[in-house]
């Protein structure tokens, strides 16, 4: 089963060397931020076999069964933590907290197999630490790499992001985390028909399994609304540009959302950057998509649209192109 359920361990908690010492931690993983990734695939996997990880034994001083009381409250803790721990700092706290009464061999036995900070080298939180997020911003989105027919449209995407992001593996549905399972089961016996039938049951949950670097990986799925440009639909002039521009900026790569909420369709609404560029920048400046004004009032986005305007660049090229939310209106008003 454990090997069964090596999915979620993706492409950020893969075994690699480090840099500066060139060898793992004792989990089998470097010092690059994996450690809390780690930890909550072992937490996940705990949830479905009850079984501790295979070689915690050999850094702690307690018995097996002690081992399994310690994940059953890691657990329970983590479920509960809005938001869970998100960095190896947070981490470590989270642990040492949840874990208080038990013996500090353990204790830091169990931070060390994750290569998490001991006690006696964590600095004291501030409490008036800043923000990196900017005003408004719900939450951030690291995506997995995009799939070209994910694109929609100029201005709408569909992404995935593992569930082993600390944001995500709280919130895993139990029965999603059993037909992964049971799937990657069926799949080694070459049941391939029971596997299918529970990547179904995965794909109506809002899930999806997707196979990154020749691995596994049960991943969450959103789609993007672009925050504050409109593109041409897909059969308005230019509509085709704009998708083939946004395809062509996402295609295979790992993005950034920053997401402010969900609009009326269920989409979330948010701000993607791709290799640090920022997507609506682009799409403006090439004059394949609107500023929204209507629902955003960034100067910046204005003044990119006008650059496009002025250059007659893309749609810019028409005298007087149609807007599309003037463009929708007439669809469902039969005009």
């Amino acid at each position: 089963m454990g090997n069964a359920l090596r999915f979620l361990y993706i492409h950020c908690c893969k075994p690699t060397i480090t840099e500066d010492t060139g060898s793992l931690r004792p989990h089998g993983v470097s010092t690059t931020h994996v450690e809390v990734s780690a930890l909550a695939h072992d937490l996940f996997q705990f949830d479905i076999t009850s079984q501790v990880p295979e070689g915690l034994s050999k850094h702690v001083v307690s018995s097996k069964k002690a081992q399994a009381n310690w994940y059953r409250k890691l657990l329970e803790a983590w479920r509960e933590a809005k938001p869970p721990p998100k960095t190896p700092e947070e981490a470590s706290r989270f642990v040492i907290q949840t874990l208080k009464r038990h013996q500090k061999a353990d204790v830091e036995g169990l931070l060390a197999f994750y290569g998490l900070p001991l006690p006696d080298t964590l600095l004291q939180p501030s409490v008036s630490a800043p923000t990196s997020l900017p005003q408004g911003v719900k939450f951030e989105l690291q995506t997995l790499p995009v799939d070209v027919k994910a694109v929609a449209d100029g201005d709408t995407i569909t992404v995935y992001v593992s569930t082993t992001d600390p944001r995500e593996s709280s919130n895993v549905p139990r029965e999603v985390q059993l037909a992964a399972a049971q799937r990657s089961k069926a799949r080694a016996a070459k049941n391939y028909a029971k596997a299918d039938a529970l990547h179904k049951k995965i794909t109506d949950s809002g899930y999806r399994v997707l196979n990154h670097q020749n691995q596994e990986i049960l991943a969450q799925k959103y789609r993007i609304r672009l925050r504050g440009i409109d593109a041409p639909e897909s059969s308005m002039p230019y509509g085709k540009e704009a998708k083939q521009e946004l395809a062509k900026l996402v295609q295979g790569k790992c993005l950034r959302v920053l997401a402010y909420g969900d609009d009326r369709y269920g989409r979330c609404v948010g701000d993607i950057y791709c290799n640090g560029k920022f997507v609506q920048e682009i799409m403006l400046k090439k004059g394949l998509a609107w500023h929204y004004s209507a629902y955003d009032q960034r100067v910046e986005l204005a003044t990119w649209e006008k650059e496009a305007r002025a250059k007659r660049v893309g749609l810019w090229a028409s005298s007087n192109p149609e807007k599309p939310w003037e463009w929708r209106k007439n669809k469902r008003e039969g005009r």
